[in-house]
């Protein structure tokens, strides 16, 4: 995997291994970030809502005494509000992980 740069110092082929370690766990995350869940709750709870870490919708959970039907714009707001809640869960993850990995470094385009 790693790759010999012949004209380049042993500190550098050093810092190239470890660029490319990086590179593979930084791919490795994303891929077990794709595949986990995350669920947010509104309204106390009665209403749930559950992305991928691809930010994919997967359930909705509306509790029974959530549904008045002279009030459906509440329960609409609560539904968008754990659906953003969830997104955002996945979007945190995934940044303090990939930081993680980084040792802080902001790397542009990597989101």
């Amino acid at each position: 995997m790693a790759r010999k740069f012949p004209n380049m110092p042993s500190g550098g082929q050093n810092m190239m291994k470890q660029i490319q370690k990086m590179q593979q766990d930084m791919l490795n995350l994303q891929q077990e970030m794709e595949e986990r869940t995350f669920t947010a709750t509104a309204g106390g709870g009665v209403v749930s809502a559950t992305v991928t870490g691809k930010k994919v919708l997967t359930a909705v959970e509306i509790k029974p005494e959530a549904v008045d039907p002279d009030d459906v714009e509440m329960l609409q707001d609560m539904i968008v509000a754990a659906v953003n809640e969830a997104i955002r869960m996945a979007e945190t993850a995934m940044e303090e992980e990939m930081s993680r990995i980084t040792g802080g470094m902001s790397i542009p385009g990597l989101f």
